[in-house]
């Protein structure tokens, strides 16, 4: 039965380099499917960091605008935070919700 089996794939080397392969391919901590796994999550975490980028430049355009120009300075600073002049009241409506 082992004679009908070809030389080459007797040798021990061929069984050695077989048996490492599938060890690698399917049994190893780093095998293929999870290497496969990691490639897509970094991917998808890299599209998440270029949306942050993209939002980092906005901020950084937005608050530049803002230190240049005061009047915008105020108006962010009276929608945002409420903030007020020494000689003025604030008053906040609030919408009533209906039942």
């Amino acid at each position: 039965m082992i004679k009908r089996i070809p030389k080459f794939f007797r040798s021990f080397y061929f069984i050695t380099t077989a048996l490492f392969v599938v060890w690698m391919l399917f049994f190893d901590s780093n095998d293929f499917i999870t290497q496969y796994r990691m490639s897509r999550q970094l991917s998808d975490l890299e599209t998440v960091k270029e949306g942050y980028l993209e939002k980092m430049e906005e901020v950084v355009k937005d608050r530049n605008a803002l230190m240049g120009n005061p009047d915008l300075l105020e108006k962010y600073a009276r929608e945002k935070y409420l903030m007020k002049r020494p000689n003025e009241d604030v008053f906040i409506i609030v919408p009533k919700k209906e039942k």
